[in-house]
This record gives C-alpha cells, structure tokens and sequence, in this order.
C-alpha cells in the first residue's frame, strides 16, 4: 500500500521501463537493424549485454546509438499508462515529475518531451529531467530529500537510492525484479491508481 499524504501531490516516475516501452522498441532495433537476437523472449536481465549476450562495452554503445536516434521520439506506451497516468493526473491531480537516463543529446531530450507529450498529454509532467545515457539519479533525487514523494522506478539500484533520500520507493514489475522482497511492485498503473485514490 502507497503510504501517501493526501496534499503530496507529486509523483516522481523513471521514464524506460515504467512510462514507455523501451524494451520493445530497442528490440525492435538490435534484431532488425543490428541482427541480434535475444537470447529469450522478454527481458530476464536487467542488463543488455546478458539479454543479448555481448560485452558490456557493446551494449553501452548500442543504448548510447538507440537512445539519440530518432526512434526514441517514437516509444509506445508501458502496458496501461497512457490510460492511467493521465487519470492520476486529471481525477486525483497529481504531477509528475519524470527522471530518464537518456542522453546528453539536445535533439533526444526534446523528443523525449514531445513522446510523452503526445502519450499523455501536455500537463501531466511539471518536469522531465533527462541525465545522461546510464547516469545515476542520486544527484537529482538529493533535490527531493525527504519529501516522502512517491518514487516509480524498475531497477532496483534506483529504487534503493529513492529510499535513501527519504521516498516513497516502489517497483513496477518487470521479470528482472521479481526477486526483489524490500519493495512493493505493481504490474500495472491501474494499481497504482487504485491505491492512490485509497490512500
């Protein structure tokens, strides 16, 4: 359950993973542009080097390419998001505020902007933050310490360093999170919801 103060009226969300199915569309990507085939179907590891089982130093490279190319303006949505995040943010009147290890890349961040304006509409997000490809979000979430904001991220990593800077830290449930037992994971944004309008 989302221990939420009811005039808290902010929501801090991670982008890939939670918002937009980056999995997919990176897919999409490496098989049919760089012909490689994931090892499974879905995403078992967090990492890419193990789902496509090349070095580390390669799957840095291939995010670094991916996430300034023009498809990055073009994710689809995660699951049920483009319903419920604008429900959130429309009946309950909650923001977001969105944290994305993208790029440094000036023309990728503003199609970033313009992916999750069109999704989810001009007034849900008060601010995207974009770091660079893979940086960690400890600066930026020093800037909301103790806030007790809720924190919606799928690599544990960045749940934990919500949860040191005094957030409300929970999951969404992906098959490389599963293990995880120190934090709440929800499926979908309907639960999300549904706990928010509880709360």
């Amino acid at each position: 359950m989302i221990n939420k103060d009811p005039y808290n009226k902010v929501i801090l969300t991670d982008c890939d993973g939670v918002l937009l199915n980056w999995g997919y569309a990176f897919s999409v990507y490496m098989e049919s542009q760089q012909g490689f085939e994931k090892r499974q179907e879905g995403w078992g590891s967090y990492s890419v080097a193990d789902n496509y089982y090349i070095s580390k130093e390669h799957a840095k490279f291939h995010i670094k390419m991916f996430n300034k190319s023009a498809a990055i303006g073009f994710l689809p949505a995660l699951r049920d998001a483009a319903y419920y995040v604008p429900k959130i943010h429309k009946e309950l009147g909650y923001v977001f505020h969105c944290i994305t290890s993208l790029s440094n890349d000036w023309s990728a961040q503003r199609l970033r902007e313009q992916n999750l304006q069109k999704i989810f509409g001009e007034t849900c997000f008060e601010k995207i933050i974009c770091l660079d490809t893979g940086e960690d979000k400890d600066r930026i979430l020093t800037e909301y310490q103790d806030s007790g904001y809720l924190w919606v991220e799928d690599k544990v990593q960045n749940a934990e360093c919500g949860l040191k800077y005094g957030l409300d830290s929970v999951l969404f449930e992906h098959g490389y999170n599963m293990d995880n037992k120190q934090f709440t994971k929800y499926p979908d944004w309907k639960s999300i919801y549904e706990d928010l309008k509880s709360a």
